[in-house]
């Protein structure tokens, strides 16, 4: 009898076959999904509700194709605007008002530029509206 010698030995060997197939399982998995994720928006600054909507908070400028401004119903100067949107608006970013911007289709993207221009000076939250398709 020979008691010295085992016919059973462990391979120290490491089959990376079945790894490599996990990898490139994931690698087909994750460049699929990654072309899927691309979105189609904007990121524009929102101002946050709390449930309901409170209409006195915001005011609107609205650009009608005749290139005329107004400010809710007010007509107003384009030069003027600016002045009577601070007189109307407080500046700064804590007082929850926002600006919603109303552009008829049509108007030159100048015009819109102006006004989140404005905004932007003043530190105002602007919104731009659209109609839902």
């Amino acid at each position: 009898m020979k008691l010295g010698k085992t016919r059973n030995k462990v391979s120290t060997e490491f089959n990376m076959s079945s790894m490599t197939d996990i990898v490139f399982l994931l690698l087909i998995f994750f460049m699929l999904t990654s072309t899927m994720v691309t979105t189609n928006a904007l990121d524009l600054v929102l101002p946050k509700a709390k449930g309901k909507t409170d209409s006195n908070k915001s005011i609107s400028v609205n650009i009608n194709k005749k290139l005329e401004f107004y400010i809710d119903k007010n007509p107003v100067q384009e030069t003027e605007l600016e002045s009577q949107l601070l007189a109307i608006l407080p500046t700064g970013n804590d007082n929850g008002r926002a600006l919603i911007l109303r552009v008829e289709e049509g108007v030159p993207i100048e015009k819109a530029v102006f006004v989140m221009d404005i905004a932007n000076r003043n530190q105002i939250k602007i919104v731009l509206a659209v109609n839902p398709k």
